[in-house]
């Protein structure tokens, strides 16, 4: 058997998977009202974020999902938490469709699994709120802790957890750093007892003596709770630091994906490379590196083809025409047709 072919994401489907997005797609449709398209004599102009991504997570593992500012990310992870609805695909969680029509009381048990760390702990805390009632909110509304006595002694518990001070909990979150609120909502997040937690971009807020405090705490929390990450940044040298696999994403598409370790040690994709190349590595001083061509297009009208082409140095008039299919190259997968084992 060569070794690249056409293949689905190593992980979906596998046992221990928790999460599986498959086909997944979202169109915004930015049209100007029926009125104004009729009397300007113009038609619907919809935007596609995302373009049929597939990709699984196992248990207890970071997926990091990377790509330039408008490549899909965020919405990606609006998706999966069930915050956004798809304009087709699916997203499955412990073999649930999240947006599958169920009842309340089951539609409430989806909601304690999944929780999300927003990328700016300035906007995502109530100000008007104690940080004890920030926290003790999931769980109340999960009904998780009944007696209010209690609920304040789980709040201190969670506090703790993060590296703050029980005491905290009587405070305003204005009278913290940008580093602690993120951590108060990294508590609020552990709250309901979650098994799934999607990060946006949580430290690109931060400075980066802190962002390095925060990673490792997410990642100590990890190993101590077993918890499963989708991981949404634009930095590659944090992705390189806490992810256990990587999803590459260019205007909507998912362009390769691969262990974190073998992506990093020889990328495939050319954007992936490009992106590598962008890292500033002291190793490399002297060194020519290529920088990446141009700015990603405009997603209300994309390129044909592969949407790479325009920014590719090995851009063939395949490329242009034709949306790359994914091939298997080892433990990773890529769209793109150097890979083409049947190409001459």
């Amino acid at each position: 058997m060569s070794l690249a072919e056409t293949a689905r994401p190593a992980a979906a489907g596998e046992p221990g998977t928790l999460v599986e997005v498959q086909g997944l797609d979202r169109v915004f449709d930015l049209s100007r009202p029926w009125l104004n398209r009729l009397i300007e004599r113009r038609g619907r102009i919809r935007l596609t974020a995302v373009d049929g991504v597939d990709f699984a997570i196992r248990r207890g593992e970071t997926y990091a999902l990377v790509g330039e500012s408008g490549s899909g990310k965020s919405t990606i992870a609006k998706m999966v938490v069930g915050l956004l609805p798809p304009s087709g695909g699916s997203v499955t969680i412990g073999g649930t469709d999240v947006w599958a029509g169920r009842g309340r009381d089951e539609q409430r048990r989806m909601r304690r699994r999944i929780q999300m760390i927003f990328q700016d702990p300035f906007a995502s805390l109530n100000p008007r709120w104690r940080v004890e009632a920030i926290v003790a909110e999931p769980i109340k509304v999960f009904d998780l802790v009944p007696d209010a006595g209690r609920r304040r002694e789980r709040v201190g518990e969670l506090l703790s957890l993060v590296g703050l001070d029980p005491r905290d909990g009587q405070k305003f979150p204005h009278e913290f750093s940008g580093g602690q609120r993120q951590r108060i909502a990294i508590a609020r997040a552990l709250a309901s007892e979650p098994e799934f937690i999607v990060c946006d971009e949580p430290t690109s807020a931060l400075d980066v003596s802190v962002q390095a405090q925060v990673l490792n705490l997410l990642r100590d929390l990890q190993k101590r709770l077993g918890l499963t990450y989708l991981f949404i940044s634009h930095n590659l040298a944090v992705v390189r630091h806490v992810a256990t696999r990587v999803g590459v994403l260019y205007l909507g598409r998912l362009v390769e994906e691969a262990p974190a370790r073998a992506l990093f040690a020889e990328p495939l994709h050319p954007y992936t490379r490009m992106l590598l190349e962008a890292v500033p590595d002291i190793d490399m001083e002297g060194i020519e590196r290529q920088s990446i061509a141009g700015e990603i297009p405009n997603p209300i009208n994309p390129p044909r083809g592969c949407h790479f082409h325009p920014r590719c140095p090995h851009a063939m008039d395949r490329c242009r025409a034709e949306v790359p299919p994914r091939y298997a190259v080892g433990e990773a997968g890529v769209r793109c047709f150097l890979y083409d084992p049947d190409a001459t």
